[in-house]
């Protein structure tokens, strides 16, 4: 097996016999793989305090080995590629990062490496780290509407007086309602219209949603996430990210 250096972001880790972990990880150069970190949990001096790397959404530089013929592969060693200043500990910030994170565990499911898919993730939890009460709110729907972007099936079009309507399942602005519950219209087709077509995520802070639109928002766009992708299944963070950015 050969060694390799690439960064990497935690999606979720496991006690792993006496001492070790196995942690999956959305990797730069392999997409997602699994990795036996061994001795992560040992109680010594030098070893205290490791498994704090392995914690959802920790963004890392590892050095790991890598055997196309095996599910579960080897992590020499880790470090912090963005150490976290608020994400962590930010009771908000941190159930908006666990909740991208259970976004991406129910849709990076094959060993694929993507760096643009990669670049997007790393580049959106580090601005969660560092942004305003604002962007946090926003982050979510800018990030599930981006994701698709990435995955092939960007939503088509703008909100206008001849396509006032988005269906959800075709992914494009209509001129009539479709003959389905999946589609937004009057105001929310106009404000996903908006963040659509948002590219700097200082651009966030000029979207103001109340609560109750928020949650209709990040409902229909989970929805749009599970109409395109096979087996999404339900996120058990959204009802948590409801409430606390109300």
């Amino acid at each position: 097996m050969q060694l390799h250096n690439t960064k990497g972001i935690v999606l979720r880790t496991v006690k792993y016999g006496e001492s070790s972990i196995v942690t999956t990880v959305y990797t730069e150069l392999f997409g997602v793989q699994s990795y036996i970190v061994k001795g992560a949990r040992q109680g010594t001096k030098k070893t205290q305090g490791k498994a704090a790397y392995f914690q959802a959404a920790a963004i890392l530089d590892m050095t790991v080995y890598h055997n196309e013929q095996k599910n579960l592969q080897f992590m020499k060693e880790y470090n912090w590629a963005y150490p976290y200043q608020t994400v962590l500990f930010d009771v908000v910030k941190n159930c908006v990062a666990m909740y991208l994170v259970e976004v991406l565990q129910h849709t990076l499911k094959e060993p694929e490496a993507n760096p643009d898919l990669f670049y997007l993730i790393e580049n959106t939890l580090q601005q969660l780290d560092k942004g305003t009460d604002t962007l946090t709110a926003n982050l979510p729907l800018y990030f599930m509407l981006h994701l698709g972007m990435q995955l092939g099936f960007q939503i088509q079009g703008f909100y206008s007086d001849a396509t006032p309507i988005l269906d959800l399942s075709e992914g494009y602005f209509v001129s009539e309602t479709p003959p389905h519950s999946y589609y937004l219209s009057e105001e929310l087709a106009l404000l996903a219209s908006q963040l659509n077509t948002i590219s700097l995520y200082s651009e966030l802070e000029n979207i103001k949603l109340n609560r109750l639109t928020r949650r209709k928002l990040l409902d229909a766009f989970g929805q749009y996430l599970s109409l395109h992708i096979t087996d999404f299944g339900t996120l058990k963070t959204m009802a948590v990210l409801q409430e606390i950015l109300s």
